[in-house]
């Protein structure tokens, strides 16, 4: 199911995948999403609820896996991956696309007015608190503390976010 909200500007030249297995899909108020991003229908059954004033910015992929959830005015840079899925690959004596998927470590949760930088990837596990700043080409899986400034892979607290003096 897709449900998307008369406010939110979708480019053309986006690509958002329905569920044909009953995945819902929702966009909320206010949400922009540029050119070339992909939401996925893939890799799980889990939802992805995009809420209010989200940006989403050119070439950034969404998978559904194992859920996503954006809080309020999240920003995501160009070329994010968010990957709330794993492959299973225990069995060494079957090939690893057809082990499946692993379970869930429980999708992916940005809360309210985040902010990831370009080329981030976050991966199922993931909860970034509110208020958080992800650096440029990190790699996210894990809890990130609200109001913190993380970076690298994996991502690690550099410093906090303060009001000016």
């Amino acid at each position: 199911m897709l449900a998307i909200s008369p406010s939110a500007q979708i480019s053309k030249l986006a690509d958002i995948e329905d569920s044909v297995r009953g995945t819902k899909i929702t966009i909320g108020d206010g949400v922009f999403i540029d050119s070339f991003v992909k939401l996925r229908v893939a890799g799980g059954m889990g939802d992805v609820t995009i809420g209010p004033n989200c940006y989403i910015n050119a070439g950034s992929v969404l998978y559904s896996g194992n859920g996503i959830t954006l809080g309020e005015y999240v920003l995501i840079a160009a070329n994010c991956t968010l990957a709330p899925t794993n492959h299973e690959y225990r069995d060494p004596d079957v090939v690893i696309r057809k082990q499946g998927f692993a379970p869930s470590r429980g999708g992916i949760v940005v809360e309210d007015d985040v902010w990831i930088g370009a080329n981030s990837v976050l991966l199922d596990g993931t909860r970034i608190g509110r208020g958080a700043i992800v650096g440029a080409g990190s790699v996210v899986r894990g809890e990130l503390p609200a109001y913190s400034i993380s970076a690298g892979n994996p991502a690690k607290v550099l410093k906090w976010r303060k009001k000016p003096a």
